[in-house]
């Protein structure tokens, strides 16, 4: 059975990236949770998907932020909202979360404005209060790189403050990111981990874009050479909807070169699932999820992320 991973904690019934969230999905049979991380602009790392925190906290609502709103240019795209790089963490976590999607998922606005921003030492103890393990995602490390904020010296401190290089404890530790010399710079700050790279179903890594230009190589292209991945990292992630195509040579290419394989996300509303598995009633509607994970599951994958822990580990133990 593939090692079933709490995304975000278990935002299928809590808002994302809160205690709340992360406990009930280790309830739910979580083996691994997952944090994303970004930075404060004192160096703190926080749980969030993104810097940009208007859709996720209650951000837009305080008066006494109003003046950090701000446009910034990112990725060749301007971004409009508050920026956790322009809090300190003492602003920062007098903040609290928000469901992401209400419009799928509107039992969870019954918890919005109950929880604070956790920080990923928050995250970290949580996981070994309950012996489960931790997939970091470092999320726009080049991004905060370029401003003075470089993520991988702050990752390290914390899993070494936090206990997680002590024996035993590395080998439940994943490190994750879409650009490969974000995993790097955590190699080279000497911590032991599992390191996998994450691929998208199109376009192509910004540190590669950044570095090389319209030359770089898509994602496409290095799935077309996962014997080359092999050989600087431990397993791939990729979009699920490339497990779900007519065309998914890769999967057994990765694991014929010893990489773990890993997908995202499992989620049984409608709205997420690929269009063959969609079922009368509306985006926020389950549709046919166990045929889709079933599919999935005989891709050979090693560990999915799953918004519904529960949900995951009852069809991938079925399929």
């Amino acid at each position: 059975m593939p090692v079933i991973i709490g995304h975000r904690g278990a935002p299928g019934y809590r808002p994302e990236h809160t205690r709340s969230s992360y406990e009930l999905a280790i309830d739910l049979g979580a083996d691994m949770i997952e944090p994303d991380v970004v930075a404060t602009r004192d160096g703190v790392l926080v749980v969030r998907h993104e810097n940009e925190i208007s859709g996720t906290t209650d951000v837009a609502d305080r008066p006494e932020f109003a003046h950090l709103r701000t446009t910034k240019s990112f990725a060749g795209h301007e971004l409009t909202g508050w920026f956790t790089e322009d809090f300190s963490w003492d602003e920062l976590k007098t903040l609290r979360c928000r469901e992401r999607l209400p419009r799928i998922r509107p039992q969870n606005i019954g918890y919005d404005d109950t929880e604070p921003i956790l920080r990923l030492r928050d995250v970290l103890d949580i996981a070994a209060a309950h012996g489960v393990g931790v997939v970091v995602e470092i999320k726009h490390a080049p991004y905060f790189s370029a401003i003075g904020l470089d993520l991988a010296p702050l990752i390290a401190a914390d899993l070494r403050a936090a206990g997680w290089q002590d024996p035993g404890s590395a080998a439940s530790l994943v490190i994750e990111s879409f650009e490969e010399s974000a995993l790097n710079a955590v190699r080279e700050e000497g911590i032991r981990a599992r390191f996998v790279y994450l691929l998208e179903k199109s376009g192509a890594a910004l540190d590669l874009l950044l570095a090389h230009g319209s030359a770089a190589p898509s994602y496409r292209d290095q799935l077309n050479d996962v014997a080359s991945l092999a050989a600087r990292v431990d397993g791939i992630s990729v979009n699920k909807s490339l497990l779900l195509s007519g065309d998914a040579r890769f999967a057994g290419e990765a694991r014929d070169a010893g990489l773990e394989l890993f997908t995202w996300t499992c989620r049984p509303e409608n709205a997420f699932l690929a269009r063959r598995f969609r079922a009368p009633g509306g985006s926020a509607a389950f549709g046919d999820w166990r045929g889709e994970w079933a599919q999935i599951r005989r891709s050979g994958v090693t560990g999915v992320f799953a918004d519904q822990p529960d949900l995951a580990r009852e069809a991938f133990a079925s399929a």
